[in-house]
């Protein structure tokens, strides 16, 4: 069970436990750096409140960062010799031993010091293991019909750079150059489906090398993680096709869904969009006292 879902589930307890010493676990989160100090201060000065209402301002702030802070509170909790002495916490249900730091043989005992913070489980983490670890497709959209919007010049440097980039980091870089928005749906499509000997239909598809992109001469199949490029013209919350028609993003990242066919449930899937978003440009910013090189 996730460390939020506990302390969701056994906050009243918690809190009423809590309110015994409250500056005692204010200054214990602190000490964990659970908190800031601007955060402790501004939970410290809260006016017109009682300890209890002191006290769920605090685990509300707990809450509100995130697993690992959670998990990190709730070591505290079970943990802390003082807390254990000063808080009755019998009628709370927090004490599961899964949530402890799962011990590791390390080099060298400087590791035993990390924070609970930084010791995440096992099954939190995507473990890249597959060689390539995964596919990086890159749509690029250079060329739009009947100049209905400017030739994106550039567009091909960023796209080999995002390859290169992609490859050094052991991915596996395909491109689809100037696809329409019915097209770019295809190829979407086409790679959210591709399973154990099914390959991409209908597309032109071309791989990253060194001498640039030419045409694939293996299989294409997923790894452990999987990155979609898109480089175009936009609108608000959606990318342009060559045909200026528009391609929502929460359908782009809609089309990735986890089903049980799906070779990517499970694992991680990032879209990175480039593509302005309106018509609005912001202006620059001039730079006072800048020192030039001579």
């Amino acid at each position: 069970m996730l460390a939020k879902d506990i302390l969701r589930r056994n906050k009243t307890a918690l809190q009423q436990a809590l309110c015994a010493d409250y500056q005692l676990i204010l200054d214990k989160v602190l000490e964990r750096s659970l908190i800031t100090q601007r955060e402790y201060n501004n939970l410290k000065k809260i006016n017109g409140e009682n300890v209890e209402g002191h006290v769920v301002a605090l685990v509300d702030k707990i809450m509100n960062k995130g697993e690992d802070t959670c998990r990190s509170f709730l070591d505290l909790l079970q943990t802390d010799e003082q807390i254990k002495t000063t808080y009755d916490l019998k009628n709370t249900q927090i004490s599961d031993t899964s949530l402890l730091p799962t011990p590791v043989q390390v080099a060298s005992s400087r590791c035993d010091d990390a924070p609970a913070s930084k010791k995440q489980k096992k099954d939190e983490v995507y473990e890249l293991k597959s060689k390539p670890v995964g596919l990086c497709v890159i749509i690029n959209n250079k060329n739009f019909h009947n100049n209905t919007q400017k030739t994106r010049n550039g567009t091909d440097k960023d796209a080999r750079s995002l390859a290169e980039v992609f490859t050094w980091l052991g991915f596996r870089v395909l491109a689809c150059k100037d696809q329409t928005s019915d097209r770019m749906r295809q190829v979407l499509k086409s790679f959210a489906s591709l399973g154990a000997g099914a390959q991409p239909q209908g597309l032109s598809v071309e791989e990253w090398s060194e001498v640039g992109f030419t045409a694939p001469q293996q299989d294409i199949k997923h790894g452990d993680a999987f990155f979609c490029c898109i480089l175009s013209h936009g609108v608000n919350g959606s990318v342009l096709g060559t045909d200026s028609k528009p391609v929502n993003i929460k359908e782009i990242t809609r089309t990735f869904k986890a089903t049980e066919e799906s070779a990517l449930t499970g694992k991680p899937k990032i879209f990175l969009i480039q593509a302005c978003q309106g018509n609005g440009i912001q202006k620059g910013v001039l730079l006072k006292d800048v020192e030039i090189d001579g």
